[in-house]
């Protein structure tokens, strides 16, 4: 991999202009037998890959420098990137192939590819949405957070919980009936995440967690100290595409 990926590999941070990382290292173990042989995050949707597909709803708001983090196959990824340079935008790899460090760790490894004095965007790159990142910035900047994600009322068994001013209080799973709450207030409302996030650059001196662990981690460790909130944009276009089957689904919504 090294030769390929000296050539897509930059160690620069990313511009001072719209920037965005998307997770895409993960193992896909729900997309099998796809991912025996393939990265989740090369999977087609009518004709285009999911990461293209992330890339390119990404620039429809400037968003051009994007950090793309790889594990899993790896070389494919990067190939793919090269072969196709970027796809129009300035693709920076982070490299995870020594180990996978989860949504949490990833970002926090691309911290020095990520630095800058503007917001910056995630992504999964299994989830397709049209949410509107311009809207989605926007709220973050009324509310003065210091990161806002994407929700819905979509049925999920893994919801956060949010107050009456739509603030991040907990996390709860209904299968399971495990709850973490971070913000002990009444009538708190369950609503499934949409792994679209904006965050402040000064989330990096404030993340607790170190090694490999999950966003989800970070964000109930932040949200009783700092100001996280959840953007309501049920009505959009929103698939998980975690299973082979969600392909047909996502390929009738996105063309």
């Amino acid at each position: 991999m090294n030769e390929l990926q000296n050539n897509v590999l930059q160690s620069s941070p990313l511009g001072t202009g719209g920037h965005a990382m998307i997770f895409s290292a993960g193992l896909g173990t729900r997309f099998k037998p796809w991912t025996d042989v393939h990265p989740k995050a090369l999977a087609i949707v009518n004709g285009k890959s999911l990461l293209q597909r992330n890339i390119e709803y990404l620039q429809q708001y400037g968003v051009k420098d994007v950090v793309v983090n790889v594990h899993h196959f790896a070389d494919q990824v990067i190939a793919a990137v090269k072969e196709n340079n970027g796809w129009g935008s300035n693709v920076i790899i982070s490299d995870e192939t020594a180990e996978l460090l989860e949504t949490g760790g990833g970002l926090l490894k691309a911290k020095n590819l990520l630095t800058g004095a503007t917001p910056f965007f995630t992504l999964n790159a299994d989830f397709l949405t049209d949410l509107n990142l311009d809207n989605l910035l926007a709220f973050h900047k009324e509310k003065k957070g210091l990161i806002s994600f994407g929700i819905t009322t979509r049925k999920s068994s893994r919801n956060f919980l949010f107050d009456e001013d739509s603030r991040l209080c907990g996390w709860m799973n209904t299968a399971t009936g495990e709850k973490r709450i971070s913000i002990d207030t009444p009538n708190l409302k369950p609503m499934a995440y949409s792994c679209v996030v904006v965050f402040e650059p000064t989330v990096f001196e404030l993340i607790p967690q170190r090694g490999k662990f999950s966003l989800v981690d970070t964000y109930l460790s932040l949200a009783a100290q700092y100001p996280i909130y959840g953007y309501d944009h049920t009505g959009d276009k929103l698939v998980d595409v975690g299973k082979p089957e969600s392909v047909a689904v996502a390929e009738r919504l996105f063309q």
